[in-house]
């Protein structure tokens, strides 16, 4: 494939790696609807600017900053699950793509192999991606196998002692992303990470992955460390790229 820009030139990708929410599916304003209703359902107000500090959070953090942030330490696992419960109520009612998604991963399909590095959990990720009908399309889902309170020490080696997968962390730890480059059969610095936040976009960077950030830029203008960042996938020069390949 053509490169996208010139901060990506004369480099093209053996594989890419999506992030879900917020780069293939629409579900931010559902996490969004569910933080709230969340919050109300403990009687919480919801703390200013608080979707920005969320976004890209897995969701077990993201209860954790709701307790923290409405001083009420001790409801971080009632409202991390209260979370999760709406969020799946919201996302199986109303399951959306972004704009260009399925044409992006379509066209990339026919030419490399595709996965997924998220922070949900699985049956959140696959069901979003059946609903919409694009999970055919990704050889692999990667999500975390250890929740974020268990993540805080050094990687993982890349076998346990049983020979054993090893643990894999959430967002920004590389984990995600590095599993998916080798369970795609291709090492790190050759693969594409396709990401919204700025979460993501550390952890595939982290990771050794080059990173295409795709939506509106975060707050400030900040891009992160992504080698380029485009609109959307339905951008003009997204859509030369992947058709150029």
């Amino acid at each position: 494939m053509a490169p996208i820009s010139r901060t990506l030139a004369d480099w093209s990708p053996e594989a890419i790696v999506f992030d879900c929410d917020g780069t293939l599916m629409d579900t931010e304003r559902h996490w969004q609807d569910a933080r709230t209703r969340a919050f109300r359902e403990f009687g919480l107000p919801t703390p200013p600017g608080f979707a920005e500090r969320a976004k890209g959070v897995h969701y077990l953090d993201c209860g954790r900053l709701m307790a923290q942030e409405t001083n009420k330490p001790d409801l971080a696992a009632d409202l991390s699950a209260a979370l999760l419960r709406h969020f799946l109520s919201l996302v199986t009612e109303d399951p959306l793509t972004m704009p260009g998604a399925p044409e992006f991963v379509r066209l990339c399909s026919r030419r490399l192999p595709l996965a997924v590095a998220s922070n949900c959990p699985l049956e959140v990720v696959d069901e979003s991606l059946l609903r919409a009908g694009l999970r055919r399309y990704f050889r692999h889902v990667v999500v975390p196998t250890v929740q974020p309170e268990h993540s805080r020490g050094p990687s993982p080696a890349s076998e346990g002692e049983d020979g054993a997968e090893p643990a894999v962390r959430p967002k920004p730890w590389p984990d995600v992303y590095s599993t998916a480059a080798r369970l795609c059969g291709v090492p790190p610095r050759a693969a594409l990470a396709v990401e919204d936040s700025l979460t993501g976009v550390e952890s595939a960077a982290r990771a050794g992955l080059r990173v295409l950030g795709v939506g509106p830029l975060p707050h400030g203008g900040d891009r992160g460390r992504a080698d380029e960042w485009v609109p959307g996938l339905d951008c003009d020069e997204a859509r030369a790229w992947v058709r150029s390949g």
